[in-house]
C-alpha cells in the first residue's frame, strides 16, 4: 500500500497531534486544517497559529462498513463530522462506540490514536480521533 513520505508527514504534525489550525485576527473566523490567507478578508486578514481546544460535537456521522485500503481490519466503525467549539468542522473517527450510540449533537473530545502501519516495521502514522463525552445521568 503506497503511502506518505516521512516529509509530508513531520508537516502535518501541528495538524495531525496538536489539533493547531489558524484564526484571522481580522475577522475573528478559525480554520482548520491551517489556512495562509483568509478566503473572508482575503489580503487584509492577519492569519495566526491557533490551538484548538478538542471539544466539540457530532455535527454528522456515518457507520463505514467496507473500508478503503489500509482500513479493511477496521471495520465497521463511525466516521463523523465535529464541529469544534471554536467552530471549524473536521473529519475523524468516533472510537468505541458503534452507529447505535451517536448521535448528531453529542458532545465529543480529541484523542491522540494510531491512524495507521505501513508495514510490521514501518513509519506508524498517529494523529486525532474522538470520543463521546459521557452523558450525565439526571
Amino acid at each position: 500500500m503506497p503511502s506518505e513520505n516521512l516529509a509530508i508527514t513531520w508537516r502535518r504534525i501541528p495538524e495531525r497531534y496538536r489539533l493547531t489550525g489558524s484564526a484571522c485576527e481580522t475577522c475573528k473566523t478559525n480554520y482548520f486544517p491551517t489556512r495562509k490567507l483568509c478566503p473572508k478578508c482575503r489580503r487584509k486578514g492577519k492569519i495566526m497559529l491557533k490551538q484548538f481546544s478538542g471539544k466539540g460535537q457530532v455535527y454528522s456521522f456515518t457507520e463505514v462498513t467496507a473500508g478503503p485500503a489500509g482500513f479493511e481490519l477496521e471495520v465497521p466503525y463511525v466516521l463523523a463530522i465535529v464541529e469544534l467549539v471554536e467552530g471549524p468542522r473536521l473529519t475523524a473517527q468516533v472510537v468505541g462506540v458503534g452507529e447505535k450510540d451517536v448521535k448528531i449533537g453529542d458532545k465529543v473530545e480529541m484523542i491522540f490514536r494510531k491512524i495507521l502501519e505501513d508495514s510490521p516495521e514501518g513509519l506508524i502514522h498517529y494523529g486525532y480521533k474522538f470520543r463521546l463525552l459521557k452523558k450525565v445521568a439526571k
